[in-house]
């Protein structure tokens, strides 16, 4: 039923935004027949454009004037539009009401489409469940799930509630949650998250948290309400109408009184008609956005460059965004007699068949370097949560964590120890490799920086600006990046309402925060900051639709970043000029 009045608010609303755009067209087609006399008709052809136009803006001015006593723009121009009317002007009241009207059209274009991460985030609510009972396996609703039901989750499938894994290993592709492409294993006792992904053992979980209780639940409800508003310079006019109607009044009546021509007193009012001013603001704004395009990134809140000129303080997500989310070979190490060759070539052919991210890389890597491509391989099995093993030229390899070499007879490793602590304090993960169930080496992966991330740190602080990074993984991991880059402030295994929770404390004591990321669970800081920045081309369309500013091109972070900061003061002297000068030449 959910679905059904979602999908129904979505097609009601974009009908709405079809039936403006329609009512525009036939009007200005209306006012180009009144003007130049193209269709015989029984009345002018204007009032279509001031009945499709200009009644709704009566309405609505009518209504916020009872009801809360709010003088806005649309009070002067519902004036103006009556006043015409009864002097018979009507193609100056049909002009008023189009203007108007195509207006507040441009201004709802700039902020409609950040709505649309919404949508795709109900997406991904899992919608049915396989729950274990008495009377067996039955497949439900997951919004049916009790809390204490027995779950059980296949490979492949969404983990449909939040809970506890009871029985199983698995790799759980926790991405919407954390940010963080390499899958993580878990096993009995270990907590998953709803719209996280089974990778590859089946489980049985307990439910611990259902319904609106789950955690993609809780991150639709975290970007709805942080949703933004109308755009600061936008509303400038609407702050001005109040005294721009008081003294459009007085000037009107005054000179109805003094002159005793009603004609003028009309003229009064339609010549303060903020037709100019409404229009130049999104105008202005829109023109700032097409050039912003030209150069790679595309603006999609209409005052985000003129609030970013005020930014203090820079967020950054980690992986995807300051690094390439792509795990990539750094070492290769031999405990044994093999050489670190044969080790990486023994490892690339047991994970030539694995769906494993680091598997992918080790092949990759193994491949890019021009190793020989080992014998074929035989046997080949995935052990959910531990790795994978293979038979290779008569030899069997296994490659993964500890819990699967620890099978293997005993060695001290208490020479290697130091290296390992080294390698795993800086966030790097290792994969050990066992021939014949004696550990052989190990390969050790880990992510690798944008190469413009350190200069486009470096760019902020020159400018004054707090860099901080908010990640998703783990301590060691987010430690090491924040070393490479200079950051000091650095916060680790951040979950999607902690990083919007840093946000908001900042804007609280005065700050005013961008945001940079690219995932599902940036979506609600991209939100809530006071500039949201995607990373377009690598990064999730839910986050592309709830920031303000996506780069086009994911290698664009760093002169990207460095023009907005730059220019966003520059660019909203460019729009508050472009405003002073429509106003004037109206006025």
């Amino acid at each position: 039923m959910k679905r059904f009045i979602g999908k129904l608010e979505a097609l009601l609303e974009m009908g709405g935004l079809k039936k403006d755009v329609a009512c525009l067209s036939i009007s200005g087609l209306a006012l180009a027949a009144s003007l130049f006399d193209l269709v015989p008709l029984p009345f002018d052809a204007a009032w279509i454009a001031i009945v499709l136009c200009g009644v709704p803006i009566v309405l609505e001015a009518f209504i916020g004037l009872v009801t809360a006593f709010d003088i806005k723009a649309d009070v002067l121009v519902s004036l103006a539009l009556v006043a015409s009317v009864l002097i018979g002007e009507d193609f100056a009241a049909g002009e008023v009401a189009f203007i108007m009207q195509l207006g507040a059209l441009l201004e709802d274009l700039t902020v409609a489409r950040a709505r649309a991460g919404i949508e795709k985030l109900v997406h991904l609510t899992p919608q049915t469940a396989r729950v274990v009972g008495e009377n067996g396996e039955q497949i439900i609703s997951a919004e049916q799930v009790k809390i204490g039901d027995r779950v059980r989750v296949l490979p492949g499938e969404t983990v449909p509630v939040d809970g506890v894994i009871l029985s199983g290993q698995t790799s759980i592709n926790q991405a919407v949650m954390t940010g963080e492409s390499l899958p993580v294993d878990k096993g009995a006792g270990d907590e998953v998250s709803s719209g996280t992904v089974n990778q590859f053992g089946a489980f049985d979980m307990e439910a611990v948290k259902v319904g609106e209780d789950r955690s993609i639940q809780r991150m639709i409800r975290l970007v709805q309400s942080a949703d933004a508003g109308k755009a600061k310079i936008v509303g400038i006019a609407d702050r001005w109408a109040t005294w721009i109607v008081i003294i459009a009044l007085s000037a009107a009546t005054l000179t109805g009184l003094i002159i005793g021509e009603i004609i003028r007193a009309v003229t009064i009012l339609v010549v303060f008609c903020p037709c100019a001013l409404v229009l130049a603001t999104p105008t202005a704004i829109m023109a700032a956005i097409g050039n912003a395009a030209k150069h790679g990134f595309l603006v999609r809140e209409g005052d985000a460059l003129e609030r970013l000129a005020s930014v203090s303080e820079m967020a950054f997500d980690k992986t995807g965004t300051l690094t390439r989310g792509m795990p990539k070979v750094a070492a290769v190490e031999t405990v044994s007699g093999y050489s670190s060759e044969e080790i990486f070539a023994l490892a690339a052919a047991a994970e030539r068949l694995s769906e494993h991210p680091l598997g992918k890389a080790i092949v990759r890597d193994h491949a890019d370097a021009g190793g020989v491509a080992a014998p074929e391989i035989a046997g080949f099995r995935m052990i959910p949560g531990e790795g994978v093993e293979a038979h290779v030229g008569g030899r069997r390899v296994s490659a993964g964590n500890r819990k699967l070499v620890s099978f293997s007879e005993e060695r001290d490793l208490t020479d290697e120890q130091a290296a390992l602590e080294r390698y795993q304090s800086d966030g790097s993960t290792v994969i050990f490799v066992a021939v014949d169930g004696a550990l052989a080496g190990y390969i050790v992966l880990s992510d690798t920086l944008r190469s413009e991330s350190a200069e486009v740190i470096r760019s902020i602080r020159a400018l004054g600006v707090q860099p901080v990074l908010l990640t998703g993984d783990n301590p060691n991991a987010a430690a090491a990046i924040g070393r490479r880059l200079g950051i000091e402030i650095v916060h680790a295994n951040c979950l999607p309402e902690e990083k919007l929770e840093h946000i908001r404390d900042c804007q609280a004591q005065g700050a005013h925060v961008c945001m940079i990321g690219d995932g599902v669970n940036d979506a609600p800081a991209l939100k809530a900051a006071d500039v949201g920045i995607a990373m377009g081309g690598v990064g999730s369309d839910i986050a592309v639709d709830a920031a303000d500013i996506a780069l086009a091109i994911a290698g664009l972070l760093g002169p990207v970043v460095g023009a907005l900061v730059h220019n966003a003061g520059s660019v909203l002297v460019i729009v508050n000029s472009a405003l002073l000068l429509a106003w004037k030449r109206r006025a």
